[in-house]
C-alpha cells in the first residue's frame, strides 16, 4: 500500500466554499485514493457537507477553526486577523509537520504573507515565487513569478529558473526541461541589466537539471517549445492577466459570432477548443521556495477546478519537489 499524501485544506476559502471543496475531494477520490485530507474550518458546517458525501468520510479529518479570512480583506489585515483562521491553521499544520502540503482557494495576498510568516525559506533562497501551469500547443508550461515579487535581482531570477524546472520535473517527470527568460527580444543584447546578468549566469552554469534556452518573447509563450518561462512578478502578473482576458474575449466572441447551425456542424472542434482553454484544467498556483509546498486554487473555480488542484498537490509531494529544488540550486552571490 502506498503512503497517503497528507493535504491540509483551508475549507472555508474562496467562493462557494466549503461546498465546492467537499465536492472537489469527492471528484478527486474517484481517480486517486492516495490522499488524506485535513479540513480546517467551521466543524458544524463541514460535518453537514460531508454527511451528504459519506464515501469521503474515511479520507478526511475535520479540525475546527472558528475564524475566516474573506476575499475582500486586505492581505495584511487578513494575515493579522487571528491565529484561529482556517487559512492560518492550514499553514501551521505544515510547520508542525502534520501535513505534506497545503491548499487554499482563499485570499491570495494573505496566504502568501501567512506562508512567509510561518514557514522558512529553503536554504539559499531569499525570495519565494508564485508559479502556475500555462497551456501551450503541446501540453503545459510553468510560468513564474506571477506576482509575489515586483522587483527581482539576477539571483532571484536564477533561483526561479531552478525552482520552476524542479516543479516541472515533479509534475511531468521530465528529466531535463527547457528554461527561458521572458524578454522583449531574442538577442543577447536586448533587455535590462538584470535580465542580461541572469542570461550570463544561466548560460555559464549549464546544469544537468535543465536546458537553458535563452530568451523567449511574450507571443511565443504558448508555442510549447519551452517548458519553464522565468520573469519578475510585475511582468508575469501582467502577462497572466492579459492571457486570461484574451482567452475570455476569444471564447465569448466566438460564441456570439456563430449561428446555431454552424455551432452544430463544428461542435466537436469547438468543444475541443473550449476544453483547451478551460481554466479549471490549469487550476493551482504554487508558492515555491519555502521548506513546505503551498498551493493556491483560484477562488472562483468550481469543484472540478478544485479537484485538479488536489491532483497538483499529489504530484508535487510524490515528485519530491522540495528535494529537487534543494539539489537544483545554482550558487549566485546575492
Amino acid at each position: 500500500m502506498s503512503k497517503k499524501v497528507k493535504i491540509a485544506i483551508d475549507a472555508m476559502g474562496g467562493e462557494n466554499s466549503p461546498k465546492k471543496i467537499i465536492e472537489g475531494i469527492e471528484i478527486s477520490l474517484k481517480s486517486n485514493k492516495d490522499n488524506f485530507f485535513y479540513l480546517y474550518g467551521k466543524k458544524d458546517i463541514l460535518d453537514k457537507e460531508i454527511s451528504k458525501k459519506k464515501n469521503i468520510r474515511n479520507y478526511c479529518e475535520i479540525i475546527n477553526s472558528n475564524d475566516i479570512i474573506v476575499d475582500d480583506e486586505s492581505p495584511l489585515a487578513g494575515a493579522k486577523k487571528s491565529k484561529e483562521t482556517s487559512m492560518w491553521k492550514t499553514i501551521e499544520s505544515l510547520k508542525e509537520k502534520k501535513s505534506d502540503i497545503s491548499l487554499s482557494a482563499g485570499n491570495t495576498g494573505a496566504l502568501l504573507i501567512i506562508s512567509r510568516l510561518l514557514l522558512k525559506t529553503i536554504d539559499g533562497i531569499n525570495k519565494p515565487a508564485l508559479a502556475a501551469l500555462w497551456p501551450n500547443q503541446n501540453n503545459m508550461s510553468i510560468v513564474l513569478d506571477l506576482g509575489a515579487n515586483i522587483e527581482c535581482s539576477e539571483k532571484n531570477l536564477t533561483d526561479f529558473a531552478c525552482m520552476g524546472s524542479s516543479l516541472f520535473k515533479s509534475l511531468f517527470m521530465n528529466d531535463k526541461p527547457k528554461v527561458a527568460l521572458l524578454n522583449v527580444g531574442l538577442e543577447e543584447y536586448k533587455g535590462n541589466d538584470i535580465l542580461k546578468k541572469t542570461f550570463s549566469i544561466l548560460k555559464d552554469n549549464q546544469t544537468k537539471n535543465f536546458i537553458f534556452d535563452g530568451y523567449i518573447e511574450g507571443n511565443h509563450i504558448m508555442d510549447g517549445n519551452v517548458d519553464v518561462i522565468v520573469t519578475d512578478g510585475f511582468t508575469g502578473n501582467i502577462a497572466l492577466k492579459t492571457a486570461e482576458g484574451t482567452a475570455n474575449f476569444i471564447t465569448k466572441n466566438l460564441k456570439n459570432s456563430l449561428n446555431k447551425l454552424s455551432m452544430l456542424l463544428s461542435y466537436k472542434s469547438l468543444k475541443k477548443f473550449k476544453n483547451k482553454l478551460d481554466p479549471r484544467k490549469y487550476n493551482g498556483a504554487i508558492f515555491l521556495g519555502l521548506q513546505s509546498p503551498v498551493v493556491k486554487s483560484h477562488g472562483s473555480t468550481d469543484s472540478i477546478g478544485f479537484a485538479n488542484s488536489i491532483e497538483v498537490c499529489n504530484k508535487i509531494v510524490k515528485g519530491n519537489l522540495i528535494e529537487k529544488i534543494e539539489s537544483n540550486l545554482i550558487t549566485v552571490d546575492a
